[in-house]
């Protein structure tokens, strides 16, 4: 075939299918974060929708007229009736009269929605694996502003459902970071999923609650500066069995312990980054690595809850003993930060940090970031046709050191790592010692 291209078929915004309350809700400390108020990009790749594999029983005329629905038009359906649940995605971001509090006013205007069709199967373009050979801007939603008067950084939520001639289909996700984290896009993407199946309400009642979320006297620290970086974009696929193999080993070490898959990956990157690019450090530096966790538990907050409710975790040691470590003795430095998580977060939710904010980051060539996908709910999105067969980021950050870990796409079993953490110069080395013991 030659060129592959998607062309919209209909764009505009979907609405709430019934009447919604109109008001203002306010946001808590974490979504009013300055870095959280952007779109988060992903795409979610169903490989067949041919025949709906997990819709629920129905029968007569909604039986028949659910055959004949493309998949756009099942997801538009569900996310007008979703819309009624979760009304504060219909709305925009707002500036409130206090400066730096932003809130979401809740307007119905709905969430921007594009129908598209590709010339071409999932499998001409390598089930969108990457490099892309459909380009981000052919997957997801950029309205002009003549289509969409909303500013991107005060919108909720696009949509945009791309089918290919194999009947597969690929969903591009924009969702607000301000509004919601992973867990509380994924929530909301499953309640859609949900009433695509026939549910008649979502099976996560959703719950705003920011105004019982903790709000400290604390003043987030300025943006940080951001380094000049080329960074090299590498994936890498961990089978079940090697984390197995490490998950024994670490329990060998430490008397029966447990770890996760996660701890496993990052410990590795950690260890193979530090001594890849262990040459350029200064003498004595200290390497470091960043990842953030649900704080749900730790703030007791109710089911449903679907705001920001993350919090950093923040591990570093000298490179030299990170590089001379091994994997197994650096999953415990994580699971050590992971333990520690807990009480931070409780003097951040009450005070206690001598005005410190935690979020604060520090963005040079020294420190990684790493965002956990793999159990954030996406996976087990649902239209009636299956899960997806991956789901994740559509980009890394080309200016941060950063990595995404997620499920390794269907068939394959166990963990992907896309890594956009190293330049030119190191990344050979860093992907082979990623990979020297992969089995």
């Amino acid at each position: 075939m030659g060129v592959f291209a998607v062309t919209k078929v209909s764009e505009g915004p979907v609405r709430p299918s019934a009447e919604t309350p109109s008001e203002t809700l306010p946001l808590a400390w974490v979504d009013r974060y300055p870095t959280h108020r952007g779109l988060v990009e992903s795409l979610h790749v169903y490989r067949d929708s041919a025949v709906p594999v997990q819709a629920l029983p129905e029968s007569g005329a909604a039986a028949e007229e659910k055959k004949t629905k493309p998949p756009a038009a099942v997801v538009r359906g569900a996310l007008a009736d979703a819309l009624v649940h979760y009304y504060p995605f219909a709305g925009r971001i707002v500036d409130g009269e206090d400066a730096g509090r932003p809130a979401v006013l809740c307007s119905a205007e709905g969430v921007y929605f594009v129908e598209a069709t590709a010339n071409c199967t999932l499998a001409d373009v390598n089930f969108l694996e990457r490099p892309l050979l459909l380009s981000k801007e052919q997957l997801v939603p950029y309205p002009t502003p003549e289509l969409w008067a909303v500013e991107p950084q005060n919108s909720l939520a696009m949509i945009q459902v791309t089918t290919f001639t194999c009947g597969g289909f690929v969903i591009g996700l924009r969702t607000n970071h301000a509004v919601a984290d992973g867990t509380g896009a994924a929530q909301f993407l499953n309640a859609v999923g949900d009433l695509a199946r026939g549910l008649p309400v979502p099976r996560v009642k959703p719950l705003w609650g920011r105004d019982s979320f903790p709000d400290p006297d604390i003043k987030p620290g300025p943006l940080p500066e951001l380094p000049v970086l080329a960074l090299e974009y590498i994936a890498f696929d961990f089978p079940a069995t090697y984390i197995d193999k490490l998950k024994s080993q670490y329990a060998e070490l430490t008397g029966g312990k447990h770890c996760s898959g996660f701890d496993i990956v990052i410990a590795k990157l950690w260890h193979c980054r530090t001594r890849a690019i262990g040459a350029d450090i200064i003498p004595g530096a200290e390497v470091k690595l960043c990842f953030f966790a649900s704080a749900r538990h730790v703030l007791k907050l109710e089911p449903g809850y679907w705001g920001n409710a993350i919090f950093p975790v923040k591990v570093s040691a000298p490179a030299e003993k990170v590089a001379g470590s091994s994997v197994v003795e650096l999953v415990g430095a994580v699971r050590e930060a992971k333990r520690r998580m807990a009480e931070e977060c409780l003097r951040w939710a009450e005070g206690r940090t001598g005005g410190r904010d935690p979020f604060q980051m520090t963005f040079d060539y020294e420190s990684v970031y790493v965002s956990d996908w793999s159990k954030l709910g996406f996976s087990d999105v649902d239209y009636g046709y299956g899960t997806p067969m991956t789901a994740g980021p559509l980009v890394n950050c080309d200016l941060i050191a950063s990595v995404i870990v997620m499920k390794a796409p269907a068939p394959l079993a166990g963990t992907r790592l896309l890594a956009s953490c190293v330049t030119k110069e190191h990344a050979d080395d860093f992907a082979g010692l990623m990979r020297e013991d992969l089995i």
